[in-house]
């Protein structure tokens, strides 16, 4: 692969929004049964606890993600979120997920993004060698950061130069406390 990937690119788990669109239609059948059966009243206090297992399904299988550009990486771990610059990674390797080792001598495993590779398989029908996606992906990423590595210190801004920047997911954060408080609600209301 001599080019440059051109584009920013998002790696997560392929199952994840699927997961989570069965699981709101479930969740909106039950809050649409609570309604018909015994009135929102009682869906309002029900909303809260069935809020709480999607927001749990949504931070366990969604949120988890890889974005990677010409300027480096931004890894989210459920609810932490890691930025980076290419120059700020040492090392990039793909074992069960993504990793990067960073200048600051931090292991980042990304738990969202590609992983495990699989050994590259011949075709049955074309007879041609198959590379599974994982294999592809890192070499997406591995191409982006040696490019970026490459290019003349200062010539790019702070963009390959940019320093590590944790944080949290403040929205999905105070996504969490309103379902929390409509659950104490909810408490308070039946006691």
């Amino acid at each position: 692969m001599d080019q440059m990937p051109v584009g920013a690119r998002t790696y997560r788990a392929p199952t994840g929004i699927a997961v989570l669109v069965v699981c709101a239609l479930l969740a909106v059948f039950l809050l649409g049964d609570a309604v018909l059966r015994s009135g929102w009243g009682t869906m309002l206090l029900y909303a809260p606890w069935v809020l709480l297992v999607l927001w749990a399904i949504y931070a366990i299988s969604v949120v988890s993600m890889v974005h990677v550009d010409e300027d480096g990486a931004k890894v989210q771990n459920f609810l932490r979120r890691t930025r980076f610059g290419w120059r700020r990674v040492s090392e990039l390797d793909l074992r069960w997920q993504l990793d990067f080792t960073l200048d600051d001598g931090r292991k980042l495993a990304c738990w969202g993004g590609p992983g495990r590779i699989q050994s590259p398989r011949l075709s049955r029908r074309s007879g041609e060698l198959r590379v599974p996606q994982s294999l592809q992906a890192l070499t997406d990423v591995r191409t982006r950061w040696e490019h970026a590595i490459e290019r003349p210190v200062g010539s790019t801004g702070e963009g390959v130069d940019a320093p590590i920047r944790r944080s949290w997911d403040w929205p999905a954060i105070g996504a969490l406390a309103v379902i929390v408080v409509g659950a104490a609600i909810s408490v308070a209301v039946t006691r």
